[in-house]
C-alpha cells in the first residue's frame, strides 16, 4: 500500500493483517493494565500529542467526536485534584467493612503524584457535530463514544510501552470546577499516563486479592 494518506472520499485498499500481527494485537489486549505505580520519567516530546491524535480517530455516534481532552500541567490544579481524590477515597473507605476495609486501605488507587502526564476526558453531551444522528433513542451513546476514545488511548499507549491509570474516585463537579471547563461538559475519565514501575499481565486488583477476573458469559437467544 502507498505510504500516502488518502484524501477524504478517495478509495483505498484495506490492509490485510497477517496472523503474526493478529497474535500481537491479542497480546496487546491482554497486557493492557490499569497502572497505579509510575516512574517520574517524562514522556518523549510530542508522544502524548500523538497518542491523543490516535484516540481522536475513535468511532463515535453520528461521527460526533464528543470527547474533550484536557491536559493538566499546572501544579496548583494537580494539587487540587489530589486533594479531591484523598477526600473521596477517605469517604469510600468508610463504606467497606472488615477484612475488605483493610484490603481497600492497602490499595494504591491513584498515580496522581508520580505520573508525568494527567489527562481529563470529558464528553459534551449534545455536540453540534453529528447533527444528532443515533442519539434520539440512545443518548447515552454519546458518553459511550468518549469511553471508546479512552480505550483507544489506553491501547495506543500500551503499544508504546506507556502505562495508563484511570482514576474514578473523584467528584466530577469539583474536577470540572478545578479545571475550569464548561459546566455542560461531563467527566468521563481522569487519566494518569507515564512509564509503569513494573509490568504484569495479571491485574493488580487480582494480585492484591480484591477481585478475580471472571470467564466470559455469553447468553444465546
Amino acid at each position: 500500500m502507498s505510504d500516502q494518506v488518502a484524501h477524504a472520499g478517495e478509495a483505498t485498499e484495506a490492509p490485510i493483517f497477517a496472523p503474526a500481527f493478529q497474535a500481537e494485537l491479542e497480546t496487546l489486549f491482554r497486557w493492557r493494565r490499569d497502572v497505579r505505580h509510575f516512574r517520574r520519567d517524562p514522556l518523549p516530546t510530542g508522544l502524548l500529542d500523538r497518542l491523543l491524535e490516535v484516540a481522536n480517530a475513535s468511532p463515535s455516534v453520528g461521527l460526533s467526536q464528543p470527547w474533550r481532552f484536557v491536559t493538566i500541567d499546572d501544579p496548583a490544579r494537580r494539587a487540587a485534584v489530589r486533594a479531591d481524590f484523598e477526600a473521596c477515597n477517605a469517604a469510600e473507605l468508610t463504606t467497606q467493612e472488615g477484612e475488605r476495609a483493610a484490603t481497600y486501605a492497602g490499595l494504591k488507587l491513584a498515580g496522581l503524584e508520580r505520573a508525568p502526564c494527567h489527562v481529563a476526558v470529558f464528553v459534551e453531551p449534545d455536540p453540534e457535530q453529528g447533527h444528532g444522528l443515533g442519539r434520539r433513542t440512545m443518548p447515552e451513546a454519546v458518553a459511550y463514544s468518549a469511553v471508546i476514545a479512552v480505550h483507544t488511548l489506553w491501547l495506543a499507549a500500551r503499544a508504546q510501552g506507556i502505562g495508563l491509570g484511570w482514576v474514578s474516585i473523584l467528584d466530577p463537579s469539583r474536577i470540572r470546577a478545578i479545571l475550569d471547563v464548561p459546566e455542560i461538559w461531563q467527566l468521563v475519565a481522569y487519566l494518569c499516563i507515564g512509564y509503569a514501575e513494573t509490568d504484569a499481565v495479571i491485574p493488580e486488583l487480582e494480585r492484591e486479592g480484591w477481585e478475580n477476573r471472571s470467564p466470559i458469559n455469553v447468553i444465546a437467544r
